[in-house]
């Protein structure tokens, strides 16, 4: 695995993967970026982050040139786009991911679709954590707040994050805290065994990969999705851990998708899942999300962990693609440990 080293100085690329900064939240990015500059951050962006068009913020084959460009720059230590959207998978035919220099890409959902390729294919680690927009707040909360610590780890040391005393369970966009996030509901991460029981205490370790399944589902069986070759080429063929985010699949939908995984043998040699708390969730014919994680726990007898810190309702824990992951979890409390080999 290659993981990237950041100087002091902080320099932030944005340059979209997916979508663009809409007219309407100009000035919303705005701020976002004094901020940064406020607490010491360069930040440094492509024109094309500005405007949106037809669901995305330019074409594929421009996002592309821009994502190369920043992988490029020595100025540069870490990439943010603004944000996700919907069409990063166009930009994938247009990356020569042979010209990438090890470089931290970050944030989530649509930014999945291109994070998880980078690393499969180059061995490059990425990062999946809150977006630049995120992080505009005056504070930021304990789980939020530990993205710098985990990118500054260096190759072959270890970092920890523990779980989140609450979350937030929907976006007011209109009337954010000084946190950004509403944190107002008690954090809970519950588990089934291989056996589908439930249970107060689990451990589960291996190389970590995962994302956004809205978006990254779209790359089971392309070239874009190889997870044997990943294993081969950059690990020790160690066992994976995968971390999967529903943003806002129904459960059928989210099964489905999960079945095809299997059956592409992306859970071949999988030590566990952990699911985040479902962003929008959609319950179909009394199909509930817990009887997707419980037989996902059967069939693929591995231990599963859900309504954990990561994806649609923040904070999110820092989940490096590629890092070795060994969580813990009791009573509730989670304890997520990196490692950088």
């Amino acid at each position: 695995m290659k993981y990237p080293e950041m100087k002091p100085d902080y320099v932030i690329g944005v340059t979209p993967v997916s979508n663009g900064i809409y007219r309407e939240t100009e000035t919303l990015f705005k701020n976002t970026f004094a901020r940064m500059e406020e607490r010491g951050f360069k930040i440094k962006k492509k024109a094309e982050i500005w405007g949106q068009e037809n669901a995305r913020a330019c074409s594929g084959e421009e996002r592309a040139e821009g994502l190369i460009a920043m992988m490029n720059d020595d100025e540069v230590d870490i990439i943010m786009p603004p944000w996700g959207g919907h069409l990063a998978v166009e930009m994938l035919e247009h990356l020569d991911f042979s010209k990438l220099k090890p470089k931290w890409l970050t944030g989530y959902s649509d930014i999945s679709t291109v994070m998880l390729p980078i690393t499969l294919k180059t061995g490059i680690a990425t990062a999946h954590m809150a977006n630049i927009v995120d992080l505009r707040g005056e504070a930021m909360d304990e789980v939020t707040a530990k993205w710098l610590q985990v990118l500054n780890t260096k190759s072959g040391d270890s970092v920890e994050q523990v779980s989140s005393k609450l979350y937030q369970e929907e976006w007011d966009h209109e009337n954010p805290t000084s946190m950004v996030f509403k944190l107002s509901e008690q954090t809970e991460w519950k588990g089934f065994d291989a056996a589908g029981e439930k249970v107060s205490g689990m451990h589960m370790e291996g190389r970590m990969l995962g994302g956004c399944i809205d978006c990254f589902r779209h790359l089971i069986g392309t070239e874009y999705g190889d997870i044997e070759a990943f294993k081969k080429n950059h690990t020790n063929n160690e066992s994976i851990v995968w971390y999967i985010d529903d943003s806002e699949l129904d459960t059928v939908d989210f099964k489905r998708s999960l079945v095809q995984m299997m059956y592409a043998g992306w859970f071949k040699d999988c030590a566990g899942i952990i699911f985040s708390r479902v962003g929008k969730p959609k319950i179909k014919e009394s199909y509930q999300y817990e009887d997707v994680y419980r037989e996902m726990a059967t069939t693929l007898n591995v231990p599963v962990l859900y309504d954990v810190d990561f994806g649609h309702k923040p904070p999110q824990m820092t989940i490096i693609n590629g890092a070795y992951g060994m969580i813990d979890m009791e009573q509730g409390k989670g304890h997520f440990t990196q490692r950088f080999i």
